[in-house]
């Protein structure tokens, strides 16, 4: 999954993309509303973590141009503890969530946690395809109860296509979310990646959809 951090505080946006990455997510970040907007307008993010307060343009003014855009990513926003007003304005323009400042860093997780899993259908952190069963929160995969080990290239392909399980992903998109945007994108490497995860878990559940992508599911869509 991939998400975008805003916010001008360059201290608390390291310490928000170091949680973040380190919970399995690929972050992209910005410092102020102009590339903030710039970002969330051109690249296909899963969430992004907004602040209110930024320079060049405000995060309410950032959220609304991006709904008025018909730019529908999850939005939570971080907002003043003493600023309800701030939260009001917020949610009216379309954020999906918010956390006050000063924050717990795991609150912030969970809340992130919950958007996806709203996002993509999902009612609990632990979603299960078959015998295999991914736990978010704690990014534990297991297959019929044994844990399985993965490199955290190939827990967050595995992820993705989890939290779209039954659906086909292309190639491209899945080069697009596992990512950041200085990354050398080659889509050859979801091939291999795709290889290693087959070997781990029960090796019919990622299928090729020739030409088009791959699905994660227990029915038969390989063509």
């Amino acid at each position: 999954m991939r998400l975008l951090v805003v916010e001008d505080d360059a201290d608390l946006n390291r310490q928000l993309a170091t949680a973040l990455e380190e919970a399995g997510y690929v972050v992209d970040v910005a410092f102020d509303g102009e590339e903030g907007h710039f970002l969330g307008e051109t690249e296909p993010y899963d969430a992004i973590i907004l602040d209110i307060g930024l320079p060049s343009m405000d995060g309410i003014s950032v959220l609304e141009k991006w709904r008025r855009e018909e730019i529908k990513i999850p939005v939570l926003i971080l907002t003043a503890r003493d600023r309800w007003s701030d939260k009001v304005a917020g949610m009216d323009a379309g954020a999906d969530d918010y956390v006050s400042k000063p924050f717990h860093m795991e609150e912030v997780l969970a809340r992130v946690r919950a958007l996806l899993r709203r996002s993509k259908g999902h009612a609990s952190n632990e979603i299960e395809v078959g015998t295999l069963r991914l736990d978010t929160k704690s990014a534990r995969v297991t297959v019929d109860g044994t844990t399985i080990k993965l490199t955290s290239h190939e827990y967050r392909l595995l992820a993705y296509l989890v939290h779209h399980k039954d659906k086909v992903i292309s190639r491209t998109e899945l080069v697009e979310h596992l990512y950041d945007q200085d990354f050398d994108r080659d889509s050859n490497t979801i091939e291999v990646f795709v290889g290693r995860l087959r070997k781990k878990i029960p090796s019919d559940l990622i299928q090729t959809v020739r030409g088009l992508g791959y699905c994660l599911s227990t029915n038969e869509n390989e063509v």
